[in-house]
């Protein structure tokens, strides 16, 4: 398991008195302050950092060391991580902190091996996992009910039940269409 989790992002300047804008990635948006010293992605910076309102959907905050306008913009970017012991247990077992799932084995319906999660990704249509297959390839799952039908992160797996793939016929149609 992953001993780091995102839980927010710098997003550039807001004024000229080094006011940062911070887009927060925990459940309650405020809590984004409250599990400890935030660091980079390779824990060689640390920030501390306190909220002074909003703007749109972002928080203005107020980042020790950074007074300038310039120095703000430089933070614009940078991700910000806790350690996965700071965070609480969801207290279900139908959640989980999507880092919890790196490294978990993963095996089809039938029990049989798939591969090892590598990565879970959003890009923007809904999560996805990268798996290592058992045999060296890699594969992307939309992460959803059907394709992923069991998470036990307390049994170190996920169970896969990869779609079908659709083969293309030679006329270049997909065999959903049909001819008008």
């Amino acid at each position: 398991m992953s001993t780091k989790v995102c839980i927010g992002q710098f997003a550039g300047s807001h004024g000229v008195r080094g006011l940062v804008k911070l887009r927060s990635f925990t459940g309650d948006p405020k809590a984004v302050v409250a599990y400890g010293p935030l660091t980079d992605e390779s824990g060689r910076r640390t920030f501390k950092v306190s909220l002074n309102g909003t703007v749109k959907d972002l928080w203005l905050a107020r980042v020790e060391g950074i007074a300038t306008r310039e120095q703000a913009q430089d933070l614009a970017g940078v991700r910000l991580y806790v350690d996965r012991a700071a965070l609480p247990d969801t207290g279900d077992e139908d959640e989980f902190y999507h880092a919890d799932l790196i490294g978990l084995r993963a095996e089809t319906t039938g029990g049989e091996p798939f591969g090892t999660v590598l990565a879970i990704y959003d890009f923007g249509g809904g999560d996805v996992l990268e798996i290592r297959t058992e045999a060296g390839a890699t594969e992307l799952l939309p992460f959803t009910k059907a394709c992923v039908p069991v998470v036990d992160v307390h049994g170190g797996r996920v169970v896969v039940d990869p779609p079908a793939v659709v083969e293309a016929r030679p006329d270049g149609k997909g065999e959903e269409e049909s001819e008008p």
